[in-house]
Formats: structure tokens, sequence, C-alpha cells
């Protein structure tokens, strides 16, 4: 993966790369935003609704590249188009998600309100711009953020953990601890923002090095069937699955925590999400009355499966009404 700080670097990196014609695949947000590329799709929907995937991949014909450019929904419905063509991958990415690290993306059906996996993207760059994510509103800032430190924080006791994961995770949750209430306090400060995208690309190395867990498995059944942000619903779900975990993962969520400075890794991890503005999912619409069925679409995820403990559907359902 060639990483590259920068606006300025795109084009030189697309040269790089031998993209001539690549296709810039962005959301209404950014389509007027001067990158240097000519060919470009802004139908991106959020969390990759299928029918802008499937847009986005008919505008790609005779294209000989991908510039994804935005939020976790763009640069999966970039993934997308990559694997559907077979052409390289350049991220820009304007949150701090992390998902520009690996070859795999979720693509939500929006009728049958599911969200479905896919893989095989031609990871070939990314291109950091702190400027592109001054204007994130605080709700964006602190959620995405807190999607990349539940990436940080489930590299280490998944199913593929490994050191060099390890390296990354511990690396990526110590800036975004130290960072984030600093860019909400503020926002303006370019610095603060670098050092937080800073630790959202080691969050991405760790979750390309390792997989996800529970708290993204209850995340993405929430977002799928509803619809919602899925920052917000890492940043209300990462608190009880670190609780959930501490008995078959000790060690993980010593260091973790010794990473980030305290004492206690999911109390920090839930004083970040109330200070990003997220508490409870009845906050964000979920019904009381369905979160038995969230918790039996959870189970069967692959984030579940690779947890270090075994959750049931019942647990499961615990988890999700502890932080209802």
């Amino acid at each position: 993966m060639i990483v590259r700080w920068g606006l300025g670097e795109l084009s030189p990196l697309l040269d790089e790369l031998g993209c001539r014609r690549p296709l810039l695949v962005t959301t209404e947000r950014w389509r007027d935003l001067d990158v240097g590329v000519e060919r470009r799709f802004d139908g991106v929907r959020p969390h990759s609704g299928r029918e802008g995937v499937e847009a986005a991949i008919r505008a790609a014909s005779g294209a000989d590249g991908v510039v994804a450019l935005g939020g976790g929904s763009a640069i999966d419905t970039g993934k997308a188009v990559s694997a559907a063509a077979s052409l390289p991958l350049v991220s820009v990415p304007t949150t701090y998600s992390g998902a520009e690290w690996t070859p795999f993306f979720g693509v939500r059906d929006e009728v049958g309100r599911t969200k479905g996996a896919g893989a095989g993207a031609r990871l070939a760059g990314i291109v950091y711009e702190p400027e592109l994510t001054r204007k994130l509103p605080p709700g964006e800032s602190g959620g995405t953020a807190l999607n990349a430190l539940a990436h940080c924080a489930e590299a280490l006791y998944v199913a593929g953990r490994s050191e060099e994961g390890d390296s990354e995770a511990l690396a990526g949750a110590a800036l975004i601890s130290e960072w984030l209430p600093r860019v909400l306090a503020a926002p303006e400060d370019l610095s603060a923002r670098r050092a937080l995208l800073e630790g959202a690309m080691h969050a991405g190395a760790a979750l390309a090095a390792a997989g996800l867990g529970l708290g993204h498995a209850m995340a993405q059944a929430l977002g799928g069937r509803y619809g919602l942000p899925h920052g917000a619903l890492n940043a209300i779900c990462l608190p009880p699955a670190l609780r959930f975990n501490e008995p078959a993962a000790p060690a993980a969520l010593s260091a973790l925590a010794a990473a980030m400075g305290v004492p206690d890794a999911a109390a920090r991890a839930q004083e970040l999400a109330r200070l990003s503005g997220f508490d409870r999912l009845r906050d964000l619409g979920v019904p009381e009355d369905e979160l038995g069925l969230v918790a039996e679409q959870t189970a069967v995820r692959a984030g579940a499966k690779a947890n270090a403990r075994a959750a049931t559907p019942a647990e499961i359902e615990e988890l999700l009404r502890s932080v209802w």
C-alpha cells in the first residue's frame, strides 16, 4: 500500500500507478472538489446502498482506476467498484473510519434492510489530507474516530490477531484517546486533526491485520436494519463489547487501557462516546421491541464468530439492552 500525505500527492500517485482515466467515486458533498480527476460519480448512498454501488460500477466502464473520496460509504462503494471491475483503488478518506485499509466492504440492501459483505478490492494507495476533515460536524468526527478505536480494540483479541496488528492497534488507540477530545474542543485545529487521522491510519492497519469482533457485528446489524451512522453505532456498542470480552481477554484489555492512558478501557470508550454526543441506542431511534431480532442477526455475522468470547443471541440482546 502506498501512503501519501497532502491532496497534491494524488495526481502524482495516479501517474505512478499508470491510471490515466480514473473514475472519482464520491458524494454530492464533494462533487465540486478539484482533485484533478475528470470522470466523476457522485451518487454514493449511505451505508454503500446497493443502488448506488450498481450505478457506480456502470459509471466505471472504460476507466483504468478508481479514486474513492469521502467517508466509509464512499470508500466501500469505491472498493465494490474496484472488485467488480478489477481496477486499482486509491482512497482519499474525509473521516476517521479506516475503511481504506481493507479489501472488504459492506453493501446495504435498502429494501431488505440488511448489510452484506464483499471482498476483492485492489488496494493501491491512500492519500490523507487533514484539511478535508476540518468541517466535519462533531458527531461525524467523534463517531468515525470511535469506529477507528473499535478497530484498534477488537484487533487485540479477535481470532485473527497478530503481533503486527497489536502494534498498530495500540499506536492507534493511544492517538485517538489523546487527540479526539482536542479535535472536539477545537475543530479548526489542523495539527490535532492530523494526529487523529494518524490514529485512524494505524487503526485501519490493525483492522487489515486482524479483522472485526462483536462490537462491530452489533453495529453492522443495527446499521443494516435501520440505516443509522456506522460510527455512532460503534461508539455506543464498543463499551459493552469490551466489558463482555474482558474475562476472555484480560491481557488485551489491560494493554488497550495502558495505551489509552487510563485504568479502564471500556470506561474511556464510553467517556469518548458521550463526549461525541452518543449515549443510548434509543436516542438514535432504535426500537426496543426489535433488540432480540437484531441480536439474532448479530450472532451470525463474521465479527461475532471471530470474537474472543462466544456470544449467544440472548447474551447479545442483554448487551444491546444495556445501552438501549
